[in-house]
């Protein structure tokens, strides 16, 4: 379409006046760009009239990340309902009177107990606890020393179910003290669980009984409660449903109270065989349960239809597949028939990728789907997906109401945080409610600008990825640009917000880079062959992706060929350590959890199946490529400046990588500097002022090699 010359003056002026907005506004600095609180879950009341949110926020003073609950409803709005710091994962009792919540909260004992077993966090536990949903003292659901897996609400509000590691009593392990002393047996000392039934009554009642901490009877009390805990294994109201041999990670309750679903994973936590992830079905009085799937594939968020019959379940986006051997392809729905165990499979006609979904109480499916650079929500209808009406950007977090025909869901685009938001109609999400208004500053910030990109890459397939511009210099050129590369490899970068260690794009754009978010091959929402052609060349194919995508751009004239940086985390790691053996075009490199080879990480990350599945096989069963994927064989060739940090106590990706590729660049003599986060896993998640050091370090090092 043509523009009139007097409608392309006004847009000119427009866009001038945009400029002029953003310059007008000041830079975010690091410290309000950190400080961010973050939604990690919101749970809509049965009758869809209240809220319970869960979120995350740095405690800069105590060097942890907080985790608090707030309550909303039309009355109140919204207001804090624990200040503890220490609460998370919040469920609705099906009466809507009570809160179910886990904590990591204290108690008095929890000291003194000396049944610990090695290696374990025993004197912090994450118990049970309830709140009433009009406020008050929350109660712990028991005093032992359970770490809870996971739990459900029974369906008449009565009582809790709950899973947690069988535990042993005191004389077992005393007797594996006296045996064993320290040391630990890798896979023997692991047990699986117990999933329990606790009267929420009685429980009350018990816990009434014994003042918390610092209560007025609290000194007279903590030893006989220290012996009591030092002694007892299960609490006393606590009645065994069942036993697994492996651990029980999500529980779901049928509408009519008399079966429960739960869903099964490996006791140690490390994903070495689909067949450890399976659904069961037990009777709600206890028994044997029953094996209700067999298959490759990883089941998450099963959840009840309201006729009883059927259950609803995801397998997510790179964790198998119902459908022949295992392979990573997008996010899929599914649901089974718990008499039969006939599996369908629904919304097959989605090109995208599937998420978290939501059931409305007539049985239909509302889920959302990744496609593109978008996120938006579908109702999903056998074969059929079809797109709701939604503002632009990503939705997340989807929770429907058990009794009200409302949803609720997480909105945010690049320069929109997320907020949470109530939709009365659940067909039109576009039509919404906002329920709060976290990280304000960012609106009284200057805000990049962005805009997705395509290009070909050497074999001609048509890649896409986002470009995120410097405030006010949408559509400029010849910018000095850094190539951000998301983790995963099933992911992908588009029109959401992210201000975290992880996600920093907007806040490198701030600083004046253009930022290149490629979503290369191996990424979600553009189809399964699109993420199938990632195997077996699992960084040297999505790493040509890229480096095509930094010459488009630079032919395009939007990038400066000679001011290119690159970075990236995790998966994002992988890439940037590999990439910048393949060419010396980069001034500066950031890199962060990335492998350098593959053998050592197949043997030490916690997702050993997923790895051998992309490379063909076990490490003898094809070393040629374990080899040849591998950035460390070519190291000779790396001049690029590096900038690297792990976590020291990373299992996804094992700190030891991080170790090799230091020796190697300092054997090299490339520029390098190596960052270590002590107790820090993957993610970075235990003290606040890792991420800020690491991002604050980050952006230094490309200012050094490459400033203004």
């Amino acid at each position: 379409m043509r523009l009139s010359c007097t409608l392309w003056a006004s847009s000119l002026c427009l866009v001038a006046a945009v400029a002029v907005a953003q310059s007008a506004k000041p830079a975010i600095t690091l410290d309000e760009y950190l400080n961010t609180t973050d939604i990690s879950s919101a749970r809509l009341s049965p009758d869809g009239a209240s809220a319970v949110i869960a979120t995350d926020q740095p405690d800069w003073k105590d060097s942890i990340y907080r985790h608090d609950l707030w309550i909303w409803n039309a009355q109140s709005g919204l207001r804090s309902l624990t200040h503890t710091a220490g609460e998370d994962e919040p469920k609705w009792s099906p009466d809507g009177k009570w809160i179910a919540f886990l904590s990591d909260r204290s108690l008095l004992g929890d000291d003194a107990s000396s049944d610990t077993e090695a290696g374990s966090d025993a004197t912090k536990p994450r118990r049970l606890w309830i709140i009433s949903a009009t406020g008050g003292e929350a109660l712990p659901l028991y005093s032992e020393k359970l770490d809870v897996h996971a739990f459900a609400w029974a369906a008449d509000s009565s009582a809790l179910y709950f899973s947690a590691q069988q535990p042993l009593d005191h004389d077992e392990t005393e007797a594996r003290a006296a045996e064993w002393q320290d040391v630990i047996r890798w896979r023997e000392q692991n047990r699986g669980d117990l999933l329990l039934k606790v009267e929420i009554a009685s429980a009350v009642a018990n816990t009434l009984l014994t003042p918390l901490p610092n209560g007025p009877a609290a000194a007279k009390t903590a030893k006989g409660r220290a012996d009591t805990i030092a002694t007892s294994t299960l609490p006393p109201s606590a009645d065994t449903v069942t036993k697994s041999q492996l651990a029980i990670d999500e529980i779901a309750v049928a509408p009519n109270g008399k079966t429960l679903a739960f869903l099964t994973g490996p006791v140690h936590r490390r994903t070495e065989n689909p067949s450890d992830f399976e659904i069961y079905l037990v009777s709600a009085a206890g028994g044997d349960a029953r094996q209700l799937t067999h298959n490759q594939a990883l089941e998450s968020r099963i959840t009840w239809a309201p006729d009883g019959r059927w259950l609803h379940f995801l397998v997510a986006a790179a964790a198998g597949s119902l459908e022949g051997p295992y392979r990573d392809v997008q996010g899929r729905l599914y649901r089974i028939d718990t008499e039969s165990a006939k599996v369908e499979r629904l919304g097959s006609s989605f090109d995208g990728s599937f998420d978290q979904f939501a059931l409305l109480p007539d049985g239909r499916q509302i889920a959302l789907g990744m496609k593109g650079v978008e996120t938006q929500l579908y109702l999903v209808e056998g074969d059929h997906a079809t797109r709701l009406p939604g503002q632009d950007g990503a939705y997340a977090g989807i929770d429907s109401a058990a009794q009200a025909n409302a949803i609720l869901v997480r909105h945010s685009t690049v320069n929109n945080p997320t907020q949470v938001y109530l939709a009365a109609d659940p067909l039109h999400p576009d039509q919404l409610k906002a329920l709060t208004d976290f990280n304000s500053i960012f609106r009284d910030r200057a805000q990049p600008e962005w805009q997705p990109y395509s290009w070909k890459s050497d074999d001609g397939r048509t890649i896409e990825g986002v470009l995120l511009f410097p405030p006010g210099k949408k559509e400029a050129k010849h910018l000095r640009m850094l190539t951000l590369i998301h983790g995963g490899p099933a992911d992908a970068d588009g029109n959401r917000f992210g201000a975290d260690w992880y996600d920093w794009a907007t806040m490198a754009a701030d600083r004046g880079w253009l930022v290149f978010r490629p979503n290369y091959r191996g990424s979600t929402g553009c189809g399964d062959d699109f993420m199938l052609e990632i195997a077996p060349h699992l960084v040297s194919k999505p790493g040509r992706d890229i480096l095509t995508g930094v010459d488009a751009l630079v032919k395009d004239g939007y990038a400066d060929p000679d001011h290119l940086a690159i970075g990236g985390y995790s998966y994002g790691g992988y890439m940037t350590n590999w990439l910048i053996t393949q060419t010396t075009r980069f001034r500066s490199a950031v890199t962060g959890a990335g492998a350098v080879e593959h053998a050592a990480n197949w043997g030490n990350d916690d997702e050993t199946w997923d790895d051998a599945w992309y490379l063909g096989g076990q490490p003898w069963q094809t070393p040629e490529l374990y080899q040849s994927e591998a950035a460390l064989f070519r190291f000779d060739k790396v001049k690029t400046p590096t900038h690297l940090v792990q976590g020291g106590a990373d299992i996804r990706v094992s700190y030891l990588e991080g170790e090799t590729l230091e020796r190697a660049l300092q054997a090299l003599g490339v520029p390098h500097t190596f960052l270590v986060f002590p107790g820090e896993g993957h993610s970075l998640d235990k003290n606040p002022w890792h991420g800020y050091i690491k991002l604050r370090e980050e952006l230094k090092w490309l200012e050094q090699y490459d400033g203004k």
